[in-house]
């Protein structure tokens, strides 16, 4: 007869199988790697534990499905950062099958099935998949609302399988995608310029001729103006790919762990990292077409890496600054996450960003894409329009031509170019449609590795909305910074 204690256990058990029934079928690994010796149990934790139980279903399979796999640790744990818990409001799952497999994801006879496997295959050949919460800390002062750039977000990222990086400072990094979108229509400035986040009449009437007519306001813009074609795997380098203009913020780098399973943790707001790499660096990455669809050959022309943004400054449309002064000085190393500090304390924060607000980014893609009858419409080069932009949209912010928007200029508080303040420069995370996992190398660039082309993807998956947002965390940080 079981004693009391030996009840209560087994009842434990019980309700955890039954709540956990349907939520994920066992998977382990193929012969000879060997199983998770406690899945059972890792997967009943995690499919009740308070962050993950009451996420939508197909989120909450994900978790419990990396937490039946082999694994260092369990599917990062979600803390609060307020009284009240943080709200996922919205979620990517994500697999290696929405881009052109390349030689980080697949075999391919000949070229690379007689070497070992680097990125994917871990486990004995175990699907890589991965899931990323967004959610939103409700801090005291600050918006509720995930569609307002002042809100501060957490992004939480956990993939399986995924082998370790050990060379030349190899990382992976997600990256958040938006897809820029034709703006509203409004007057010009006193200029001919399109005002910040609209196009001109005149612009608008060239982009609805192009192509079946797609690039009209509130679409999402095309290169050759038909239906959004998103990558997928029967794109091929360099003659299909996607027509869509992708633009990456950075969720951080990060490596695998002993079990081959990856868990990353990103702060997503304006301080510093709802910012993008410097546009500049796309033409020498490899991948940026020379011209509208046509795709530059940057690397058989020579040009990988042959600009990059060491010393922040305009790119080629401008002169490049004194590494001596804006270089990575050892005396006061550059740090662009010093970026808050106490009131007239200014001169303290980091003046030396490579990158620049999300926002701006896109009104950078703007002038390049949308506005060719307001922006430069004598130059038909891509390239060229965009060192152009780059250049010409820092210097409406910063006020000079050093090409850098310092911590202090970039602050949403701040009032540049005639706004009372930046909340126009940073993009919700909302309109960030996509999501891609990148196999990194120590080149030098911010910018992804031969991006806009998918060549270095490893995982990818698209935005799933949670509306109502729901509670998705446990406990309480240690800060609440």
């Amino acid at each position: 007869m079981l004693q009391g204690h030996q009840r209560i256990a087994l009842t434990g058990v019980i309700l955890l199988a039954v709540c956990c029934a349907g939520i994920a079928r066992a998977e382990p690994p193929p012969p000879p790697c060997h199983p998770n010796p406690n899945a059972a149990a890792d997967a009943a934790a995690v499919a009740t534990r308070g962050d993950v139980v009451n996420l939508p279903g197909p989120l909450k399979d994900r978790l419990v499905q990396l937490a039946d796999r082999p694994h260092t640790y369990l599917p990062m744990q979600v803390f609060a950062e307020a009284d009240n818990s943080s709200q996922l409001f919205q979620y990517y799952l994500l697999d290696t099958t929405g881009f052109q497999p390349n030689v980080f994801t697949t075999t391919f006879p000949g070229v690379n099935d007689h070497v070992q496997l680097t990125v994917t295959g871990a486990n004995c050949g175990q699907l890589t998949v991965g899931a990323v919460r967004v959610v939103l800390e409700p801090k005291p002062g600050l918006p509720t609302d995930p569609n307002n750039p002042r809100a501060f977000i957490d992004v939480f990222t956990d993939i399986s399988p995924l082998f370790v990086i050990n060379n030349e400072s190899g990382w992976y990094e997600g990256w958040m995608i938006h897809d820029i979108t034709v703006p509203q229509i409004a007057a010009p400035r006193s200029d001919g310029h399109a005002q910040f986040g609209t196009i001109t009449q005149r612009d608008a009437a060239i982009l609805a001729r192009a192509g079946a007519g797609n690039n009209v306001p509130g679409n999402i813009f095309t290169v050759d103006g038909q239906t959004p074609r998103f990558p997928s795997a029967s794109d091929h380098f360099p003659d299909r790919q996607t027509n869509v203009v992708p633009l990456h913020v950075s969720m951080g780098a990060y490596n695998a762990m002993q079990q081959s399973d990856t868990h990353s943790y990103w702060e997503f707001n304006y301080q510093g990292t709802n910012w993008v790499h410097p546009l500049y660096e796309l033409p020498f990455t490899g991948g940026f077409p020379d011209n509208f669809g046509r795709t530059a050959e940057a690397f058989q022309d020579g040009e990988i890496g042959k600009l990059q943004s060491i010393v922040p400054g305009p790119g080629p449309a401008g002169e490049p600054n004194r590494p001596q002064v804006d270089g990575d000085n050892p005396n006061l190393p550059r740090d662009p996450d010093k970026f808050d500090a106490d009131q007239g304390f200014d001169a303290q924060r980091e003046f030396r960003e490579r990158g620049v607000p999300s926002g701006l980014a896109n009104e950078i893609y703007l002038d390049v894409y949308c506005r060719t009858a307001s922006f430069e419409p004598q130059v038909r080069n891509l390239q060229q329009r965009l060192f152009d932009a780059y250049a010409a949209e820092v210097r409406r912010v910063s006020g000079n031509d050093d090409g850098i928007i310092p911590a202090a200029t970039g602050d949403i508080d701040t009032s540049t170019d005639g706004f009372p303040d930046n909340t126009r420069l940073y993009l919700p995370p909302t309109v960030f449609n996509r999501f891609a996992v990148t196999r990194e190398i120590n080149d030098g660039l911010l910018a992804p590795r031969f991006a806009p082309s998918q060549r270095a993807w490893v995982l990818t998956g698209s935005r799933v909305e949670v509306s109502p947002a729901v509670s998705a965390s446990a406990g309480r940080d240690a800060d609440d910074r």
